[in-house]
């Protein structure tokens, strides 16, 4: 199976005229080398790959039932009346960086021309079911009649399969509470994420989204409770939310009676656009939530940019995101409060060093959990592998193995990856995987 919305010469155009949209630098086209430029969508993973030694030994010790993936998109166009909408300028030539974005993201994610919603959806259904077959098959002496056997008779074992945590999306809204559908990249609403979640019990969980500035937020949030949401997603940058404004204090302590996680975006933004409130991600403007006794979860470690050291003024000098990003961390007094995901960490656009620091920081470790930004795994340039062995943190061995897994199975792809990584003779822990227990904590 091998589906193309786009034809591969007018995809190639388009991404040798906008490479900006994918945050890299100028001149980095050498990167272009390591392989293809767009995801060739293959399926299902060959035998050679589901059973070879490197697949194997990322799966030791992890238990695909505690595997869920805690920072999974849903992306479409609304085709299915699923209530999705965009912004226009992702169809629109004039608007060539986020014409080129959207359809980097559908490549990514396999869709098919005039049915993208379903078609998204049907391929993360294939790549999780996939995901969560491996490891059974790994112990299995007839591999290959298990691994069909298993991606087709996952419900009978439920029990022991990976799962998606699926992403709402809210649109814009301004300071007065109204929503500005004019301003939103793009929206995923809740009862969407609700829907699917319900109807793949098996393989996907969800994650509403909510505005504070809603009028109705309040009974919004509580609404999504009901339906079993395990967190709550924003954006700030985009959606228009600044996270220390007072107007998000009853909001924090809704959050906090309800026992939900905050999944928040810290540091730089270059995928959404939408309000460009760039001074919305400052990782200290998280204090409040966390004061108001919020667990938060810092998407990307905030990995990406610069922001004020609101510590030392409101005119204060830039540093680095994930500076400050650390500096919290090692806030005793956030200890309980502060988590991270570790989603799109291991993409080109960060540095190395911060890359090195995440996976040596073993006092942080109990407190990350893993995600993978999806479809972002499937976009084949955000990767740099060869970058990664020269600086020492991935052996140049499993460098074409991984190239291939990402072919096939991007989620597949970004695990292995991910428990490949060493530095300073560490790497990270199998804890990192086992993203359900905090989900289902109560406290």
């Amino acid at each position: 199976m091998q589906k193309k919305t786009y034809t591969r010469r007018a995809f190639l155009q388009q991404a040798l005229y906008g490479t900006a949209a994918l945050g890299f630098a100028p001149g980095a086209s050498a990167g272009w080398l390591d392989g293809v430029i767009f995801n060739a969508c293959k399926s299902p993973l060959p035998l050679r790959l589901a059973q070879h030694p490197v697949v194997l030994a990322a799966w030791q010790g992890v238990d695909p039932a505690k595997f869920w993936d805690a920072h999974a998109h849903i992306a479409g166009t609304g085709d299915s009346g699923s209530g999705i909408f965009i912004t226009p300028e992702m169809h629109s030539l004039w608007h060539p960086i986020q014409y080129l974005q959207h359809k980097v993201y559908l490549n990514a994610a396999c869709t098919s021309e005039g049915r993208v919603d379903a078609s998204y959806v049907e391929r993360m259904l294939h790549l999780v079911k996939e995901l969560g077959s491996l490891k059974e098959t790994s112990a299995n002496t007839e591999p290959t009649k298990a691994l069909n056997r298993n991606i087709q008779s996952r419900t009978a074992a439920a029990s022991s399969q990976a799962k998606l945590m699926l992403f709402a999306f809210e649109q814009a809204y301004d300071e007065s509470g109204q929503p500005r559908p004019e301003r939103t990249a793009f929206h995923v609403p809740n009862n969407y994420a609700s829907k699917l979640a319900s109807q793949h019990p098996d393989y996907f969980e969800w994650v509403c989204s909510v505005h504070p500035y809603r009028k109705d937020a309040l009974d919004e949030l509580e609404a999504a409770a009901a339906k079993g949401a395990r967190a709550v997603k924003w954006l700030p940058a985009a959606m228009g939310i600044d996270p220390a404004s007072p107007g998000c204090t009853a909001f924090y302590r809704k959050l906090a009676q309800l026992k939900l996680p905050l999944i928040c975006h810290a540091g730089e933004e270059k995928a959404v656009h939408g309000m460009g409130m760039t001074e919305a991600g400052n990782p200290l403007k998280l204090r409040h939530a966390m004061d108001a006794g919020v667990r938060v979860v810092i998407a990307h470690c905030a990995t990406m940019g610069d922001d004020i050291d609101l510590d030392r003024g409101a005119n204060a000098p830039r540093r680095p995101s994930f500076e400050l990003f650390s500096r919290l961390m090692q806030d005793s007094r956030y200890q309980n409060h502060l988590f991270a995901d570790i989603s799109a960490i291991v993409q080109r656009n960060r540095e190395v060093s911060v890359l090195k620091t995440i996976i040596e920081r073993q006092d942080w470790h109990d407190r990350l959990l893993n995600g993978t930004d999806y479809p972002l795994p499937g976009v084949v340039p955000l990767f740099s592998l060869r970058t990664l062995a020269k600086a020492g943190l991935l052996d140049e061995a499993v460098v074409p193995v991984l190239n291939e897994i990402q072919q096939y199975n991007p989620l597949l792809f970004d695990f292995v990856l991910k428990r490949e990584l060493h530095s300073g003779g560490r790497r990270l822990p199998v804890g990192i995987f086992h993203t359900r227990d905090f989900f289902l904590r109560s406290t």
